[in-house]
């Protein structure tokens, strides 16, 4: 019996691999760190090889730790951070550069021009997004701009593009698949979420010719088969999903108006708008949130570029934590926050600012300032930047909103999630699995195979952990939430 799904989930700061049983409870677990590189202010890069190694590494080590042999599993699943992007050589893998990762900031000159030439509206209506380097295609033009001979690689078909998924497949498959699905290719600032293809106007103002991108594939459904040299015998790979797109399935919002906030490097919020495509007034973007069956379900979305990372910077960057977890025995025991609200924006602001250039800061320091109100602040910013997203999304959409699903590694943390009750005044609710993104690929890989027979069965499979409901009063909340306003406005004036 092939009675296990394994799923990849390789992210901006590790990779991993779990592996589900039939009933989608996980069975084994693998992780291991990925370094990132800071070559340049504001530039952020990954090694693709490194990559690569460890998406190995961590499926063996999986399968191992469950005990069970690769013939026991059905297929595989791929999520992956989202608009990092890999360039190679089609004939043998040459890499052309590193892996420029969402959080680079390289091309914000760039995005700048295109929107002085007046292109952001055609970009947004076409894509859903905004002209701003956290996406894939100003990061292409880049490559091709900078690498010697990569210009004329590309023009010659020589040398193939994609995201983290698109990759990793290229590999996976011995180089027979180049292939990604719908949320992945939305991300990319090229393909047309109406019309559902690369976009010939788009790929011409970026001048990136149309050879180097993948076939755009449903969520669910074959992208190939895994080389007998990668786990020993061929499996299907069956699911792929950009992680908040794959975290967004895990959570089962498939009903219009559901949303799911995750906290992992950065945070991301999403919320279902069904099936009619629609831009944001208050620079929201418009993504595809899943693809089955040839049907598209959008979501609107808020990034918050900065998330656990700022807890990450905390422990490694200052020192002045030994372990990420710790953050919440050091919020609990100072009564407030004193005033003091730390803007992490290190790579620039997102939703709904969108500002590429910001850099983040503390205010409010006063001699009564300890490290403790620091460490509070980095957790305190990340609820007050999920109010500024939900704001925008209930403007956007009229929907009113039941719940708040949360999941990623942050929301561990009791008491992060009891704050972020407290200031959206929302109740936020914990599933029994919050590593959603790698249950999210398992359950789009098991419905191409027969594991999961619909979405509506995958709904049944959600269960809460914790609920944490809101307990402070509107003028304590609308005072702590306007110190943070007050905050980010000194971020965008400051220049």
């Amino acid at each position: 019996m092939k009675d296990y799904i394994l799923a990849i989930d390789q992210g901006t700061t590790s990779t991993r691999a779990v592996l589900f049983n039939r009933d989608a409870q996980a069975v084994s677990f693998a992780q291991k760190e990925l370094k990132l590189v800071y070559p340049q202010n504001g530039w952020v890069e990954q090694d693709p090889h490194d990559i690569w190694r460890d998406t190995k590494s961590v499926c063996r080590k999986a399968i191992d730790s469950a005990e069970i042999s690769p013939e026991e599993i059905a297929a595989i699943g791929v999520t992956n951070q989202r608009e990092t992007v890999v360039l190679w050589n089609k004939h043998d893998g040459t890499l052309i550069g590193p892996a420029i990762v969402w959080q680079d900031r390289r091309t914000a000159d760039d995005c700048r021009a295109l929107k002085e030439e007046g292109h952001e509206e055609t970009f947004r209506n076409k894509t859903g997004l905004l002209l701003d380097p956290y996406f894939s295609g100003t990061k292409l033009s880049w490559l091709l701009n900078t690498v010697d001979g990569a210009r004329e690689a590309a023009e010659r078909g020589d040398l193939l593009c994609g995201t983290v998924d698109t990759y990793i497949l290229w590999r996976m498959t011995g180089a027979t698949a180049h292939v990604t699905d719908a949320t992945n290719a939305s991300r990319t600032l090229l393909y047309n979420i109406v019309e559902g293809c690369w976009d010939d106007e788009l790929l011409k103002i970026l001048n990136l010719p149309r050879s180097m991108f993948p076939e755009v594939k449903d969520s669910s459904g074959l992208f190939g088969m895994s080389a007998e040299k990668f786990l020993g015998i061929q499996i299907p790979v069956t699911g792929v999903a950009g992680d908040q797109q794959a975290a967004f399935v895990g959570q089962a919002c498939f009903d219009e108006g559901m949303m799911k906030s995750t906290y992992g490097t950065g945070c991301f919020a999403l919320m279902n708008i069904g099936e009619n495509f629609r831009t944001s007034k208050h620079k929201l973007l418009t993504t595809i949130a899943y693809q089955l069956d040839g049907k598209v379900t959008y979501a609107l979305e808020g990034s918050i570029f900065i998330a656990g990372a700022a807890v990450q910077w905390l422990r490694d960057g200052l020192q002045i934590i030994a372990h990420a977890a710790k953050s919440e025995e050091i919020a609990k025991r100072i009564p407030h926050n004193g005033g003091v609200y730390m803007v992490p924006a290190f790579t620039g602001l997102g939703a709904p600012y969108w500002d590429p250039d910001a850099r983040g800061a503390i205010f409010g320091v006063t001699r009564d300032t300890t490290l403790d109100h620091i460490v509070r602040a980095a957790l305190e910013a990340q609820a007050y930047q999920t109010c500024d997203l939900m704001g925008a999304m209930l403007e956007d959409s009229g929907t009113n909103i039941k719940e708040i699903r949360v999941d990623g590694g942050m929301v561990e943390n009791n008491w992060m999630c009891q704050f972020l009750a407290d200031m959206t005044n929302y109740d936020v609710n914990r599933p029994q699995v919050i590593e959603t993104t790698a249950l999210g690929a398992a359950y789009l890989a098991g419905l191409a195979v027969g594991f999961y027979e619909s979405p509506e069965q995958i709904s049944r499979n959600w269960r809460l952990s914790r609920s944490f409901k809101p307990r402070i009063d509107d003028k304590e909340r609308q005072a702590l939430y306007g110190g943070w306003k007050d905050a980010v406005s000194r971020i965008l004036t400051q220049r």
